[in-house]
């Protein structure tokens, strides 16, 4: 299986890939799986499901293009002659395009030279294609990162994040391992694989990032990181989001650095930000966030020994909403367009809340516990009760 970017990746530093349209993997770390293995029956309808384990390796074409192959059993090692089947496949000329610049391999003018047409001929097929084909999306190098002056572009027809990490692992594997190693990653359900345009915001709860595993120097730096941002005053930062913005056709983006340097203020005003999609403010989301967040409050609260540090909570919606929704708001938008005034539909939007990130969470049994604790997770609690009270604050 040829592993495709996550292109719905928002947050973290660990390349997410796409395995099929309802499984996505990562890098395997024992601990993960070690709490995946042994998860408690409540904890379920919260965290992804997990589907077991997958060899991964790196492949390198003629033109220096690296990409990684999924082997479904280590029994397949010799995977035989896949060329012919990647090179039928729309993603490999888009990982040619979008790593032949960070390879160093082919002229960076390359990257330009394919018209909308050319692309949306050559995507069709592909779901990132579909993703990056709802608006005109010309392709520049790094340019998709940042602008002239260094700026982060505030819109995207997509989230560059993913992208971000996927050059970062791509880059670090190949130059530590040949391309014959085999790396095994977790397979875990996509989430967000049910919304036409999911609208993510990723949370790093707590008032500890570091594990117990962590160096002093580690440690110190994330007491810092906690320390200055949001996580040591409300118990939760953010990490990334995408909001889809209805007015535009475009991603909202923000990354884990903009959501460091947010006051208690800035947070709650993020927060709203995220239920807003250009034209109005989706009320009729609060509701159902508030009751799964209070569902998830009151299962950590019975999770003895359990400390979930370092991970994060997702909640998602999407961002197309329900025709009964939008149509008693026509009037209402024509004075109001750009405002995000309040709109109350009648139909309450389906929305989730997961938990994800488990290699530095530590429990009672665990395979690779240095630490026992007793009693709930308090700052993993202290982050959900604050961020039901905003929520709560912004519906009323």
């Amino acid at each position: 299986v040829l592993l495709e970017p996550f292109v719905h990746q928002v947050g973290g530093h660990m390349s997410m890939m796409k395995y099929d349209e309802h499984t996505v993997c990562k890098p395997l770390v024992s601990q993960e799986l070690s709490f995946y293995e042994s998860l408690p029956l409540a904890m379920r309808q919260f965290t992804p499901q997990y589907k077991g384990i997958v060899s991964v390796h790196l492949k390198k074409d003629s033109l220096g293009n690296l990409t990684l192959i999924a082997s479904p059993s280590l029994q397949t090692e010799s995977c035989g002659r896949l060329d012919n089947a990647i090179g039928d496949s729309s993603v490999t000329i888009w990982h040619k395009c979008k790593w032949a610049a960070s390879t160093g391999t082919g002229s960076e003018h390359a990257l330009v030279k394919w018209s909308h047409t050319q692309l949306t001929k050559t995507f069709k097929d592909s779901c990132p294609g579909k993703v990056l084909l709802r608006t005109d999306l010309q392709y520049r190098t790094d340019s998709l990162l940042e602008d002239a002056n260094r700026n982060q572009p505030e819109r995207n027809s997509y989230n560059p994040w993913g992208l971000h990490c996927h050059r970062q692992h791509l880059n670090r594997m190949s130059s530590k391992h040949n391309e014959n190693k085999l790396h095994q990653f977790l397979l875990l359900e996509n989430v967000v694989s049910k919304y036409s345009y999911p609208c993510i915001l990723d949370l790093k709860m707590g008032t500890r990032q570091h594990g117990d595993d962590a160096s002093e120097e580690k440690k110190a730096r994330h007491i810092k990181k906690c320390e200055q941002s949001t996580s040591a005053s409300l118990g939760v930062r953010i990490c990334g989001m995408q909001v889809y913005q209805a007015d535009t056709g475009h991603f909202l983006c923000k990354d884990k650095y903009y959501g460091r340097k947010l006051s208690p203020e800035g947070f709650r005003q993020t927060l709203r930000q995220f239920l807003c999609n250009g034209n109005h403010l989706r009320t009729d989301l609060l509701e159902p966030i508030v009751l799964r967040l209070k569902a998830l409050l009151s299962v950590i609260r019975k999770q003895s020994s359990y400390r979930f540090y370092s991970s994060s909570l997702l909640i998602i919606y999407d961002g197309q909403e329900h025709k009964e929704n939008t149509a008693p708001l026509e009037n209402h938008l024509r004075f109001q367009k750009t405002n995000c005034t309040a709109s109350h539909g009648t139909n309450h939007s389906r929305v989730d809340v997961r938990m994800i990130d488990f290699a530095h969470t530590t429990f009672k049994g665990s395979k690779c516990n240095h630490t026992t604790y007793d009693g709930p997770d308090h700052g993993y609690i202290f982050g959900l009760e604050n961020l039901i009270k905003i929520l709560q604050s912004i519906s009323e």
